[in-house]
């Protein structure tokens, strides 16, 4: 098994390969006041949208709308949904690059998972050295706190 801190990048500049740095990981409360964040933006504009087209219509496109929002900001360029960006922490691959689109599917899918067997994939952040919820290690994601790097031991 390769050690994701000193692999070679390839074509993306990869955050934690310069200078082996560690990054510093999104911690829980971060993270459940970013999702808190995104909670409320993402009832708004439900909301909205429910009012627009009819209440059947609005919960199925919301569920699109959601599904939409997660995935493209997370493999955006600034890799961080507004509540994580709120929160100064990004989503990154397992080398600190962007994610992918599919990477960014994988979170959101992975989160209902990690929801429906009691939040125990949120949980297991608690206890992972990375921080990695069920969800990241579906996806071979990490979040972590934008350009915050501890020093290597």
């Amino acid at each position: 098994m390769s050690n994701y801190y000193t692999e070679t990048p390839t074509t993306e500049t990869h955050l934690f390969n310069q200078e082996h740095r560690i990054p510093v990981y999104g911690g829980f409360w971060e993270r459940f006041a970013a999702a808190i964040i995104d909670g409320i933006v993402m009832g708004v504009i439900n909301k909205v949208i429910q009012l627009a087209i009819g209440e059947i219509e609005g919960a199925v496109a919301g569920i699109l709308v959601n599904c939409l929002y997660f995935a493209l900001m997370e493999s955006s360029e600034r890799g961080a949904t507004l509540g994580k960006m709120a929160l100064g922490l990004r989503v990154t691959d397992m080398n600190g690059g962007r994610i992918t689109f599919m990477q960014g599917l994988g979170r959101y899918f992975g989160k209902i998972l990690s929801s429906i067997i009691l939040f125990i994939g949120y949980l297991m952040m608690v206890w992972d050295d990375r921080k990695q919820t069920l969800h990241d290690k579906m996806a071979g994601t990490l979040v972590v706190k934008a350009d915050r790097f501890q020093d290597q031991l």
